[in-house]
């Protein structure tokens, strides 16, 4: 992209910005805002302007600190965030709200499990970014059948109908793909494509673990059990506690994400990679009992709020983001979320930074008339204040990194030296367990246009029980 091929290139191989005005609407016809920027060869010693701004510095990122470079994925951060289960076959599922006749009905799970009670062995409440997101609770209304790694011979002798549910709904479309490629998909068709296994072991036991739908046009993060199995449209945190809620469901995480996540349409796309093991957080941020509170009174504040509107995540922010939506519980959800971004602030020692909100635009557009139309309106920081923290974050996560070259995590290049979580985005986008499979590409960076119920229990994937 611009800054990073072209900025990012001047700015470390000898030329310096000096002027930079942002946010620049294109004079022309073309419904377009931009952003002017002067440089020059060599050193600029006079006084540096950012939007008319004294400051020292301009970086590739057009903010006054944080440096050039890309952030860091930084080895305190690693194996804490998770994509959810490949499983390439819709058979695999019982759903009665599939359309597409591939998923068993849950009638015939009950069925099967009174036939023989061991198949409930093989059988696992399942949840992608879409219950997630729509269901006033998160609740799940699919279950999968999962053998894990286990040999074909065993799960014929141990489960022999869901093998045969397997392999009546899922093993054609399998062998339809080359399996010279997938071999793992061809061959053991009764295996998903990517089970996540370092998923599974990492939250086995954990009553709880947070999530986020991998697509969405909010950040919003849910609390659910541990013990089910999570579509490749989720994103799993392995961090139960409030504090850890409140740092991801805050807005310097949420900036952080906006700015630094590809995109589907104008959704930011969640990826671990650039989401969450690059992101800074606060020194010991989970035993911080300050977010602990903030997030707990927040948490089920909202988790009321949706129980009493039948809404779910997307909806009820879409209120939150509403300018005309003055409703009371609305209004207390706006500032019980300032309090939360508060207590984050004040975890980072950003005392100064204000956490006041309006209602902006990410960007417009011209109408048939040409008048200019406001989109994408969120309640949310200036861009000024946005700006600063961004800045912020981007030079302690340079800082990190440095510390962690000299302990020897990661090397001098940003990898790390230790074993990460599973790898992420080798599928589409699903919804039904029926991802296709996709050839790894460069990453393409768009941005917007200018613009405590307990369940316990344990997956056990293994070949032993």
């Amino acid at each position: 992209d611009t800054r990073s091929s072209g900025l990012r290139w001047i700015c470390t191989s000898g030329g310096e910005m000096y002027a930079v005005s942002k946010r620049i609407k294109w004079p022309g016809e073309a419904a377009v805002v931009v952003s002017v920027v002067y440089i020059m060869k060599g050193r600029f010693t006079a006084q540096k302007l950012l939007d008319g701004r004294p400051v020292d510095a301009i970086t590739a990122f057009l903010f006054h600190a944080g440096g050039h470079d890309d952030p860091a994925q930084l080895a305190a951060n690693a194996s804490k965030s998770f994509q959810g289960s490949i499983v390439l076959g819709m058979g695999f599922t019982f759903d009665d709200t599939d359309k597409k006749g591939m998923a068993s009905s849950l009638a015939e799970m009950r069925r099967l499990i009174a036939k023989n009670p061991d198949n409930q062995q093989a059988i696992f409440p399942y949840i992608g970014g879409e219950e997630v997101n729509t269901s006033p609770t998160h609740a799940h209304h699919r279950y999968v059948i999962n053998f894990g790694e286990r040999s074909e011979a065993e799960c014929r002798e141990r489960w022999p109908d869901l093998m045969a549910i397997v392999e009546e709904r899922v093993k054609p479309e399998r062998e339809t793909k080359d399996g010279r490629k997938y071999p793992r998909m061809v061959y053991e068709w009764w295996k998903y494509w990517n089970a996540r296994p370092q998923l599974y072991t990492t939250i086995a036991g954990m009553e709880r673990v947070l999530v986020i739908c991998r697509v969405g046009q909010h950040i919003s993060i849910a609390s659910l059990p541990g013990a089910m199995i999570f579509a490749d449209s989720a994103i799993i945190f392995p961090l139960p506690t409030l504090a850890a809620f409140t740092t991801l469901q805050s807005r310097p995480h949420e900036l952080w994400t906006r700015f630094f996540a590809s995109s589907m349409k104008d959704d930011p796309r969640y990826t671990p990679s650039d989401c969450f093991e690059t992101f800074p957080f606060p020194e010991d941020f989970e035993t911080n009992d300050n977010l602990e509170r903030a997030g707990g009174a927040y948490y089920d504040f909202r988790a009321a709020l949706m129980v009493k509107t039948n809404l779910g995540l997307t909806k009820t922010y879409n209120c939150f983001h509403d300018r005309d939506n003055r409703e009371p519980d609305i209004v207390r959800l706006r500032e019980l979320h300032a309090a939360m971004d508060r207590a984050v602030l004040d975890a980072y020692g950003w005392h100064d930074i204000k956490t006041d909100c309006d209602f902006f635009p990410d960007y417009t557009e011209e109408d048939e008339d040409g008048n200019e139309v406001e989109k994408s309106i969120r309640y949310r920081w200036p861009d000024e204040v946005r700006d600063e923290v961004l800045a912020r974050l981007l030079a302690l996560n340079a800082e990190r990194h440095t510390e962690e070259v000299k302990l020897g995590l990661v090397s001098t290049d940003g990898k790390r030296l230790t074993v990460s979580g599973d790898d992420e985005d080798d599928s589409t986008e699903s919804e039904d367990g029926d991802s296709k499979p996709m050839k790894k590409a460069g990453k393409k960076k768009t941005k917007a246009k200018s613009k405590k119920k307990t369940m316990t229990g344990q997956l056990n994937f293994g070949g032993d029980d």
